[in-house]
């Protein structure tokens, strides 16, 4: 029976901060982040996304989280496709001329190789803690299915290795009705957790909500259904409050899923003021009963 982890992508976003779901105590980042692991036992950390943290920084977040607590760490954005802005890069690492947003194809070669090297270094303390969940490497919405894009995928996971790694597909090619099982194969073959979730269909992002085992650990990321997600800015597409009924469905799934695999992690991305702990915190406690009442073990968080 899994261990089903419970948590959001963010613990620091500004309409968090904002939102007052953390007490006025909780007034230093580490105090905040003390406070979140008291609440919930996963956290996936999206700042490394937008800039790789010194090692400094990850020391700060194991100190601050107890010993069970696990974080699921995304990608830097420049690994997995997406343009990232010069400004991010170490200061020593940015190129002296150029555009202002840069892709891989931008960078040389030992760049990109020393952008990895220190992407693990702030991993370390993390991994030597026993707390890293998985990397996540989160693929653009234009990453279609194809030869070069499936190596693409397998490449990027062996940088992770040892560690284990998390694939977010987020164009319906690799998913639909035709490809779904060659995609699941590939994953499957090289150990990687196939990301499922939640979100609104019918968009060329868009990806069915598949709950099923590739490797470990199972994770499921909650984006919410806002009418939005077409064409609204960031907050507009994650601004989203799960109905009870939604949850309830959630819960059910994902308790009668947990047979299969050893670890479950549930993240809950519609981050907005707050929804997202609380929508967290609902889910957690509706599996504990669902599974209670079918004499299973608990669930953390």
């Amino acid at each position: 029976m899994a261990v089903i982890r419970v948590g959001t992508s963010s613990w620091a976003d500004q309409s968090l901060l904002r939102s007052g779901w953390y007490p006025r105590s909780a007034s230093t980042p580490a105090r905040r982040l003390g406070f979140y692991a008291s609440q919930f036992p996963l956290v996936e950390v999206d700042t490394s996304y937008y800039a790789i943290p010194v090692p400094e920084t990850t020391q700060s977040w194991v100190d601050a989280t107890p010993d069970d607590f696990t974080f699921d760490v995304k990608a830097f954005s420049v690994f997995t496709g997406h343009p990232t802005p010069v400004a991010v890069l170490p200061r020593d690492l940015r190129p002296a001329a150029g555009p202002s947003r840069i892709r891989r194809r931008d960078l040389p070669e030992r760049t990109y190789d020393e952008l990895w090297a220190r992407f693990r270094a702030a991993l370390a303390p993390i991994a030597a803690a026993g707390k890293l969940g998985v990397v996540m490497l989160q693929f653009p919405p234009w990453l279609v299915r194809s030869p070069a894009a499936e190596r693409r995928i397998v490449e990027l996971a062996q940088r992770c290795r040892p560690w284990r790694v998390g694939v977010e597909l987020r164009h319906g090619s690799w998913l639909d009705d035709d490809a779904a099982a060659d995609t699941l194969d590939l994953l499957r073959a090289h150990d990687l957790s196939l990301v499922c979730v939640d979100m609104p269909q019918g968009h060329p992002s868009s990806v069915p909500p598949i709950l099923t085992m590739t490797a470990e650990p199972v994770i499921v990321r909650f984006h919410g259904h806002s009418d939005a997600w077409g064409e609204g800015d960031k907050q507009e597409k994650f601004r989203y409050a799960y109905a009870e009924d939604e949850l309830r469905h959630w819960a059910g799934r994902l308790a009668e899923f947990a047979a299969l695999p050893d670890e479950l992690h549930v993240l809950f991305n519609n981050c907005c003021a707050g929804q997202a702990q609380r929508d967290a915190t609902r889910l957690a406690q509706l599996l504990a009963e669902t599974m209670v009442a079918d004499h299973a073990v608990p669930t953390t968080g």
